[in-house]
């Protein structure tokens, strides 16, 4: 077939189909139907090519290759060890190990886990280069004498860890000497932008505070093991940086067509920072739903919210999605609530065939619209906090913390006013409803006064004020 598909029909522009609305409207305002989002993007009624001087043109994110992650906090090794195989068995393709003692023994942890076909993600919230040796000793060796090698990452993140908890691991120079050995073996680094959403910036802020983030390990390592020739001697810098694992954490709301424009402009975002240094423009997104919008009452909404973002998150690229339980915020880790978040990704990968096309939202001129404004938004962003110093900078003067603050507070106010609704929370409510007895978590934010180099990031969920109201009146 040589003929266009509705070659029949005559193309119709912009402005018609602007005249058009504004004839049905019979008189009323046009402009009433355009709303401007907390990003400070005009969303107009309808989108068109003409809205582009130049087609976009097709990505180069495979969609289709998303794998299913299943979360484990290790407290025991044998039961984490047990929980991990389960979890695979029954459907898990990635495992994120959160790890709080360099004494968990990463043997025990990984026995029995078939390392050629799991990637494993390990979280330690602790700094060790001696731990790390050990977990890129077992990452080296040939699976089976195959030349198969496991697929295990080290997220390694010392400015998120100072952003979220206020203090670095020990110091400024003791951190960023075990962080500098730990690239050195590992040859990758992460980047936790979920901690700037879950406390309440807005997507601009988010990709902004990312990439800043992202450019002081690329310009420290730069400076110091790249300029010094430290990892593969006999490569160029250029190689060497070719060869990196970059992983961003993102964490993904309901604004759906949003959140879907959030990682493809944070894809693009990265290529332009990462060509600076001739690094390697691929990075891998690590989504999780995010903690701001999940309510006690009503809890099975939840279900649905993380469905929609889950979503947002396989249309945007992510590589990887690790599902929140709906209960999460106030439940133990079990058996149920896990199932039920590892099903839901299961549905969408084998039953709704969102694993069958690569790139779903190419072409699309609303959300080419959004990735576009979005990335142009936060470069200048971006480029506003590196002449002031940087990111770091930023951080330690209390000038990140104050603008997530604001944003958070416009967030918080239209929560207030029903503008953003969660139902069954601040609108549609159950009278009926209790959770006291329910509770076997603190689901609010916890007030623990302790002395901190700088002020901490702190994550907050919407509802905890309403929430904390209702509690006190339940009998």
């Amino acid at each position: 077939m040589t003929k266009s598909l509705f070659s029949e029909f005559n193309d119709v522009s912009a402005k018609q189909w602007k005249q058009k609305i504004q004839f049905d409207l019979q008189g009323a305002d046009y402009s009433k139907l355009i709303w401007k989002s907390n990003e400070g993007i005009d969303v107009k009624p309808f989108y068109h090519a003409d809205d582009f001087e130049f087609l976009p043109e097709i990505s180069n994110t495979k969609a289709s290759q998303w794998k299913i992650c299943q979360s484990i906090y290790v407290a025991q090794v044998e039961k984490s060890n047990a929980m991990a195989i389960d979890a695979i068995n029954r459907g898990a393709e990635s495992i994120f190990f959160i790890i709080p003692s360099e004494d968990i023994s990463i043997e025990e942890l990984l026995r029995n886990i078939d390392l050629a076909s799991v990637t494993v993600h390990i979280k330690p919230l602790f700094l060790s280069e001696v731990f790390t040796n050990k977990l890129m000793a077992i990452s080296s060796r040939s699976l089976s004498g195959a030349e198969v090698k496991p697929k295990i990452y080290i997220e390694t993140d010392v400015i998120g860890n100072l952003a979220k908890t206020g203090n670095w691991f020990k110091s400024l120079n003791h951190d960023f000497q075990q962080f500098e050995s730990i690239v050195k073996s590992t040859k990758s680094f992460s980047i936790d932008m979920s901690l700037y959403q879950n406390a309440g910036a807005n997507m601009v802020q988010q990709l902004a505070y990312g990439l800043a983030h992202a450019n002081e390990y690329l310009n420290q390592l730069h400076n110091t093991v790249i300029a010094r020739n430290e990892i593969e001697p006999a490569q160029s810098g250029a190689e060497v940086w070719q060869s990196f694992y970059f992983n961003f954490n993102v964490s993904i709301g309901t604004n759906y067509f949003f959140e879907i424009a959030k990682l493809r402009a944070l894809r693009k975002l990265w290529k332009t920072l990462a060509d600076e240094y001739n690094a390697n423009t691929n990075c891998h997104i690590f989504a999780t739903p995010s903690k701001r919008n999940k309510t006690l009452y009503d809890y099975n909404t939840n279900m649905l919210r993380t469905t929609t973002e889950c979503m947002s998150a396989i249309l945007g690229g992510a590589n990887t999605i690790c599902n929140m339980p709906y209960d999460a915020i106030f439940h133990k880790t079990n058996t149920f609530g896990e199932r039920i978040a590892r099903n839901q990704l299961l549905i969408l990968k084998h039953e709704s065939y969102f694993d069958v096309v690569d790139n779903p939202a190419d072409g699309a001129y609303y959300i080419e619209s959004l990735t576009n404004q979005l990335a142009e938004k936060a470069l200048i962003l971006f480029k506003d906090i590196e002449s002031q110093g940087g990111f770091l900078k930023q951080l330690k003067n209390g000038i990140i913390q104050k603008k997530i603050k604001e944003s958070a507070a416009k967030e918080q106010e239209q929560f207030n006013n029903k503008e953003t609704v969660l139902v069954g929370t601040n609108k549609h409510q159950n009278p009926d409803d209790r959770i006291k007895n329910e509770l076997e978590l603190y689901p609010f934010v916890k007030t623990n006064p302790r002395k901190t180099l700088i002020e901490p990031i702190i994550e907050k969920r919407l509802a905890e004020s309403l929430e904390q109201k209702r509690l006190k009146h339940e009998h």
